[in-house]
């Protein structure tokens, strides 16, 4: 990271003190905002909100239009953000990594030797890396933060995970800075010696590609949580089991000790309770305990799961590092049946049973 002062940089060592305005103890800089979704536009408030300057482009112009109106500089198009951009120009895409690709084949010839392009969606950390390499052939610099905060970043911050050339990471660490966190009240780790900016919410991973990787893994780690969460309170949530009349026939098992099932628990107080003191307790419980206190039968969701592809490439990272997964892997599947692409294979383990006993098929929502 630099020093203290935000510089200028060509990469190959000469330095010029930063931009046009500053504020006691702020160095301001101006960089480009793509894509202006939920994360992008309050980012970009997060941004202004510290000093520094953005210049906003979507596809959406009412988007454009609304953060211009909050302090951002518009621009009409992919063209006229570079053009309001003062050198190494720096262009931030938040966009969904299908689009990336076709994002920065429109943004490099706009863009000149040591201007940075930087992706922080969800993109496959190994198209990061060929990315950096068809960029560094034009002298740009690329680098991949994976970013996590969701619709709260703008009031809690941004974690991100970075991945790139000290270079060009140090040059935007004004950047970084205002976005992430900050030390905030949470304590120093016990033990904790190391000095560095992960206190501060933020921290470069390594080369192009390791931002993405650690975020890959964070959201598999992330869908493993959510999956136990989800699991456990279905079990309390049918911990009534013992009241629930059942059928007598071969095609029911019955309830061998119905009456030690016969609990009806609260759960919107339960996970109230399990956020003080509990060793479950957590950001994503309470989050949790925020949905049931609002909707404690969840009628306004209707169990579809969907998934936007770090789950499935954290698999198969562990699969081709030969490391056990079995907790992530569960997760992942269990949102794929979420969406009923286990039905086919429903379908023919009831088809087999009919074929070798028989068995008829009970009405779906039988117990």
């Amino acid at each position: 990271m630099l020093d203290g002062t935000a510089f200028l940089c060509d990469f190959k060592g000469s330095q010029t003190p930063l931009l046009t305005k500053e504020q006691p103890g702020t160095h301001i800089m101006r960089i480009g905002m793509v894509g202006l979704g939920r994360m992008g536009a309050n980012m970009v408030l997060r941004l202004i909100k510290a000093g520094h300057e953005v210049v906003v482009w979507d596809r959406s112009q009412d988007a454009v239009k609304d953060l211009a109106a909050k302090g951002a500089i518009a621009a009409a198009d992919q063209k006229d953000l570079v053009s309001k951009l003062t050198g190494p120009k720096a262009v931030w895409m938040m966009i969904p990594a299908a689009y990336v690709d076709d994002t920065i084949a429109t943004f490099a010839p706009l863009l000149g030797k040591g201007d940075i392009l930087i992706d922080g969606g969800n993109s496959y950390y190994k198209d990061d890396i060929r990315r950096a390499g068809e960029l560094s052939a034009k002298g740009i610099e690329y680098v991949d933060v994976g970013t996590s905060g969701g619709v709260w970043g703008l009031e809690r911050g941004y974690c991100e995970m970075i991945g790139g050339s000290k270079e060009a990471v140090g040059y935007l660490d004004p950047i970084l800075k205002a976005l992430a966190p900050g030390k905030g009240d949470a304590p120093v780790t016990p033990g904790r010696t190391r000095k560095g900016t992960a206190e501060e919410g933020y921290l470069h991973c390594g080369p192009n590609g390791a931002g993405h990787f650690v975020k890959m893994v964070h959201n598999g780690i992330e869908y493993g949580m959510m999956a136990a969460y989800a699991e456990g309170l279905n079990i309390l949530k049918n911990a009534n089991a013992g009241k629930v009349k059942r059928e007598i026939d071969a095609e029911t098992t019955p309830l061998r000790d119905p009456e030690n099932y016969q609990y009806d628990l609260d759960l919107p107080e339960i996970t109230e309770v399990w956020r003080r003191g509990s060793v479950v307790a957590s950001w994503l419980l309470d989050l949790t305990a925020d949905a049931l206190a609002r909707d404690p039968e969840l009628k306004t969701f209707g169990g579809r799961v969907s998934d936007s592809g770090e789950g499935r490439w954290t698999i198969l990272a562990a699969i081709e590092e030969g490391v056990p997964a079995p907790v992530l892997s569960s997760a992942l599947y269990e949102r794929f049946s979420s969406r009923n692409l286990a039905e086919y294979a429903d379908k023919i383990c009831s088809a087999m049973r009919f074929e070798f006993g028989g068995h008829l098929e009970k009405p779906a929502g039988s117990k």
